[in-house]
């Protein structure tokens, strides 16, 4: 019989997730015999019209939205773009204000319209605990009378801090910025009431909590117009063209719904988790430190670990592979080659290894406690 040890560990969880059982079940009939065209006015086509609309309405409910404001998408990626794109060409903004952690979807988008636009750009300063500067973030939003986008995301996915989005929110709303915030991380892990959050826009992906890749949201206040981001046809209320991916919408809903009514014991489990991988690795392995706010506000599923640098410790992630144990440096969207560029901010010395420890419910203590073995062994 196979041991823990022998098993696969996967503590990869911010990149990806396992999809959950009922999940597939919920997804299986539009693989199979509920296969028509949304588009269509036959009776096919009108049963796959209602799933695709059950799940906008099951979403926007559990988001505390309205279905109208919610339009599904390839992923959180394309969803940013959206977002970062429709702020620009139909909200008229001439500024954006960002960060130096947030994800490369975001990054890569608002450099890409400073360079090709000519939109100002500039990075709010972080605090040394991975933080935004709030203040900073103040002195910037006021120091210009050009409409401003400023885009944050809610937690970071590599060290986990969160954002105060109301806070944030607040602040555009009294200098009349558009605020979007990347909630891929949170989406599925934090509830949302977003009648009552002052953001503009916000993502998710259904693959962050045990849902099917290639499927997102976008959510799109009411109170904002923006033009149709693919063109060529009239679906998602005319916002997205393109034949709509019938059975990662149902799945996204259905792992919606699943995370919301567990959130609860799912927290606590993996919360617990955590603090019991923190407790393990600081009584275990000498001169470690860790990134970020964890003891403070910092999101329940990802932990980001400092091993000092050493031939041992470079060599972390293939050693940790080759003994079946499944971890990342940083974002599973950044190549391994050019580092962490979340880390180089927070530690610009580079004389750590960093490793992302990111948990799911279906991982273990006893997982934990292998990791920490191999460890041991490895450093």
């Amino acid at each position: 019989m196979e041991t823990i040890a022998q098993r696969r560990i996967y503590f990869d969880n911010a990149a990806t997730t396992p999809l959950n059982d009922e999940v597939i079940d919920a997804m299986l009939p539009y693989l199979t015999t509920h296969f028509g065209n949304p588009s269509s006015v036959y009776s096919y086509g009108r049963e796959t019209r209602r799933a695709v609309e059950n799940a906008r309405n099951a979403v926007a409910s559990i988001l505390g939205a309205d279905a109208n404001e919610i339009y599904f998408t390839s992923g959180a990626t394309e969803s940013t773009n959206m977002a970062i794109r429709a702020a620009v060409s139909d909200l008229r903004c001439r500024r954006i204000i960002t960060s130096p952690l947030e994800h490369h979807a975001t990054l890569h988008t608002v450099e890409n319209l400073h360079k090709k636009k000519n939109i100002e750009l500039e990075f709010v300063k972080i605090l040394p605990n991975g933080h935004i500067d709030i203040d900073d973030l103040e002195n910037l939003l006021t120091s210009s009378f050009k409409k401003t986008l400023v885009t944050l995301m809610h937690a970071n996915n590599e060290i986990g801090n969160i954002t105060d989005i109301s806070i944030v929110g607040k602040l555009c709303k009294q200098c009349n910025a558009i605020f979007y915030s990347d909630t891929v991380q949170t989406v599925g892990h934090f509830p949302f009431k977003l009648h009552a959050m002052p953001v503009d826009f916000v993502n998710g992906a259904a693959h962050k909590f045990h849902g099917p890749k290639g499927v997102g949201i976008i959510y799109i206040n009411r109170r904002n117009t923006i033009d149709p981001f693919v063109h060529g046809g009239s679906q998602e209320k005319n916002m997205r063209a393109g034949t709509e991916n019938i059975y990662g919408i149902v799945g996204f809903a259905k792992a919606l719904e699943l995370a919301t009514k567990n959130y609860e014991a799912d927290r606590t489990y993996i919360t617990d988790l955590k603090k019991y991988m923190i407790q393990q690795l600081t009584a275990n392995i000498k001169e470690i430190s860790f990134n970020g706010d964890i003891k403070g506000c910092s999101l329940y599923t990802v932990l980001s670990v400092n091993f000092p640098k050493t031939p041992q410790s470079e060599m972390i992630l293939v050693n940790l592979d080759d003994n079946n144990i499944c971890v990342s440096g940083g974002s599973a969207c950044t190549p391994s080659a050019k580092g962490s560029h979340v880390i180089a901010a927070l530690k610009p010395s580079g004389d750590c290894v960093t490793v992302r420890f990111s948990f799911s419910k279906h991982n273990t203590k006893q997982e934990a406690d292998v990791v920490i073995e191999k460890l041991k062994a490895l450093i």
